[in-house]
């Protein structure tokens, strides 16, 4: 496959349940908006997934559904590539060169690996410690030049520019170092129940969260008892974060500048506020629904989407790992 001369993003996601609004909102529609002017890379990392035990039978069903929400939220896979990690064996292949060239403090620096040791006790297996490394090889294997990531993330985006440089600077010109890509627009979802944090899909209160594979009943439920405040005015300031919220996913969904809705809202209370953003949720997702029923009742396309995806993605990651092995002195 012949590539222009577009700049390449990249982007991994674990295939764990179901995307969220904060998903769809924050990411996803942004992503559309890059289809044209870059050449853009999405893979579902179920090899970083296997940090913690999963069910085989389950794992499978897990990460087709999640190329299918994928692909239900807009993205097209003739634009994009589209693959699951495990299908290009260079990802391995590269983590285990660049390993010899991360420095254990700079892994033992990593906030993550501490957060999720804490968390998961019982499994602190040496993959969720060397993980940043197989992250760095993702990114590192397509030329990258921008990476669409979180805060959470931040920390190990420095890291593979780090390994970028440093291997660089051993072995000549590789890779590109990866910038961090932030959205010209774009909008941070924050948790109905704690606004003042991001809405996650490892949220410990599933009230918090708006999952794109909710019922319409659950998602009604879900925004009725997000939390607000008692001033019972509709605005949108810092000091009602649980409206401004709201606000926020009314706003990007109707494309409804804040000042016409909080007009349209003067003096009605939460009550009318909340059943609108919900039914505007629920009328937005019914699309995604629809595509994702007829995704999952059609095997074939699936397959024939990720099969592709895969050719085009170890087609680029090959020609790095040529240079690679050519420049680290392996016999061909």
């Amino acid at each position: 496959m012949s590539m222009d001369n577009k700049k390449m993003i990249f982007s991994g996601a674990q295939p764990t349940g179901s995307l969220t609004m904060g998903n769809y909102i924050g990411a996803i529609k942004n992503w559309k908006a890059l289809e044209d002017e870059y050449n853009c890379i999405y893979s579902i990392v179920d090899l970083h997934s296997l940090t913690a035990r999963q069910d085989p039978k389950k794992f499978k069903e897990m990460c087709i559904s999640f190329l299918a929400q994928y692909l239900a939220c807009g993205l097209d896979a003739k634009k994009n590539i589209i693959f699951f990690q495990s299908h290009v064996r260079q990802h391995t292949e590269l983590a285990w060169i660049l390993s010899c060239h991360t420095y254990l403090g700079e892994l033992n620096r990593m906030t993550q690996f501490k957060e999720k040791s804490e968390k998961h006790r019982e499994n602190i297996n040496a993959g969720l410690f060397t993980y940043p490394v197989l992250q760095a090889a993702d990114i590192l294997l397509y030329q990258t030049s921008k990476v669409p990531v979180g805060e959470d993330q931040k920390q190990h985006l420095e890291l593979s520019r780090d390994i970028a440089i440093r291997f660089n600077n051993t072995y000549g010109e590789i890779f590109v170092v990866p910038e961090h890509h932030i959205p010209k627009i774009g909008a941070k979802i924050m948790s109905l129940q704690e606004p003042n944090k991001k809405m996650s899909k490892s949220d410990e209160n599933m009230n918090g969260t708006i999952f794109l594979m909710d019922t319409e009943q659950v998602t009604l439920k879900k925004i009725k008892r997000a939390v607000t405040d008692d001033r019972g005015k509709v605005a949108y300031n810092d000091e009602q974060l649980g409206i401004k919220n709201l606000m926020t996913i009314y706003s990007t969904l109707t494309k409804e500048c804040v000042e016409k809705i909080e007009e349209k809202y003067a003096g009605k209370g939460y009550g009318a506020f909340k059943k609108d953003v919900a039914e505007i949720v629920i009328e937005h997702l019914r699309p995604f629904r629809a595509k994702y029923a007829e995704l999952m009742n059609n095997r074939e396309c699936l397959v024939d989407v990720y099969k592709e995806g895969a050719e085009r993605a170890e087609e680029i990651a090959e020609k790095t790992m040529k240079k690679v092995r050519d420049n680290i002195g392996f016999i061909k």
